[in-house]
């Protein structure tokens, strides 16, 4: 687990505004859950036999001896809040959420023990449309934030749970036959969970993976026109895709689409975002049969790739454009009320005003140190003649000395043209 620091905070509110913003123009409406759930909610969405609720959950005991879970996901968390709150009853709902995630796993470049997700979770439609718009919202994220040319997307389809019953059977008689090629995790698997076998990322196991059976070769009809009317849809939308028939996921929820982004830029392959479609869950957990398709996608490695791709605007970093600069402490009133009128005009400026007195050397010295584009100095001549002197901080340029009431126009015109170069 690891701490935010105020260089970095920017950066997250940058990729954090972008979604918000996003997910609005959608109609997708947020909902916040707690970051601590029964355990039992885990256990029976996610899958007993899978890596998460066998080796990752931080579990404990509270004092009235109930079994909790600091949440490893956000899909269940969501469902749960939408079935106890009536939110499902009758009704289609967009949801979206953000936070911090649990799973205690060995830590990686981007990955970490406490890490925050962003999903989005559709309610009430059973389409292959929906399917598309939340593939589509999530192409334009990467297309606002310069990452469609690194990212690829992956699709497959998991089909009915009567016919991935039968196709398990069969891909089990298959590693039966291979069962010496098997390593230790995927002889675990062959029993509890077969599926996730295809998802190793053992080489060693690759060319017998290779050739087990597909299957999208074994899917329902229902199943198989779904997964055509999707593709259609992104094929229509420009959309590019390339079909895996080993995506299966990690969570047992998933039905029919799943899909994956995912990118070399970070070294290895590494997924962005992942989600599918969970028509079974919420019956699963009690409520009333309801069709469902979501993802979710990792904030820190996301903010890792647009630093290593060198993605992130100036603007986006949170640097000051303005300090407020009292030469003396005689100034310091009319530099505060100054420093208000500014932030009241011009709402989108960054400034940021000295407090703490100081010999002036010290006072220009902090200006510097603030990363402040310009400074604005106030001393007792200034305020003698209604005045301002504006200083460049980052630029050989002369100062300015500027009338008290023609400075804010000055500075919004600056600002401007900052703007469009």
């Amino acid at each position: 687990m690891n701490d935010l620091l105020p260089d970095r905070s920017a950066l997250w509110q940058y990729f954090e505004g972008k979604v918000q913003a996003l997910t609005q123009r959608y109609g997708y409406a947020e909902i916040r859950t707690p970051i601590v759930e029964q355990t039992a909610l885990f256990a029976r969405s996610i899958g007993e036999d899978t890596d998460i609720v066998e080796k990752e959950m931080y579990t404990f005991e509270d004092r009235n001896g109930d079994s909790l879970t600091l949440r490893p996901e956000g899909t269940a968390s969501c469902v749960r809040a939408a079935m106890e709150h009536g939110l499902l009853h009758n009704q289609t709902q967009r949801l979206w959420y953000q936070g911090p995630m649990f799973r205690h796993e060995r830590p990686q470049k981007g990955r970490y023990r406490q890490f925050h997700q962003v999903g989005v979770e559709a309610f009430g439609l059973e389409g292959p449309d929906i399917d598309a718009e939340v593939i589509l919202l999530s192409a334009r994220l990467w297309r606002e934030l310069g990452l469609i040319d690194h990212v690829t997307l992956e699709l497959n389809s998991l089909g009915s749970s009567e016919a991935r019953a039968a196709y398990r059977d069969k891909l089990v008689a298959y590693f039966e036959q291979h069962r010496d090629q098997l390593d230790e995790d995927s002889l675990r698997r062959l029993t509890s969970n077969p599926l996730r076998i295809l998802d190793s990322k053992n080489p060693d196991m690759a060319p017998m993976l290779a050739d087990a059976p597909k299957l999208m070769d074994h899917l329902d009809d229902a199943s198989r026109e779904h997964f055509e009317g999707l593709t259609a849809l992104l094929q229509a939308a420009g959309i590019a895709y390339v079909i895996n028939p080993r995506l299966v996921r990690g969570l047992d929820y998933y039905g029919r689409t799943v899909f994956e982004w995912t990118t070399t830029a970070l070294g290895s392959q590494g997924t962005v975002c992942a989600g599918g479609r969970y028509d079974g869950l919420v019956e699963q957990l009690g409520g009333k049969p309801t069709p469902a398709v979501g993802f979710a996608m990792g904030i820190e490695r996301l903010v890792l790739l647009l630093e290593t791709l060198e993605l992130v605007p100036d603007s986006a970093l949170g640097e000051l454009d303005l300090y407020v600069l009292p030469m003396d402490d005689v100034a310091t009133t009319q530099a505060m009320l100054l420093a208000e009128r500014i932030r009241s005009e011009l709402p989108e400026l960054r400034l940021q005003l000295h407090c703490g007195g100081g010999s002036f050397k010290s006072r220009i010295k902090k200006a510097d140190r603030s990363g402040a584009r310009l400074a604005l100095l106030l001393g007792e001549d200034e305020l003698d003649a209604g005045r301002a002197t504006l200083k460049f901080l980052r630029e050989e340029r002369e100062q300015m000395s500027l009338d008290q009431g023609a400075l804010i126009d000055t500075l919004a015109s600056m600002t401007a043209s900052d703007e469009r170069a």
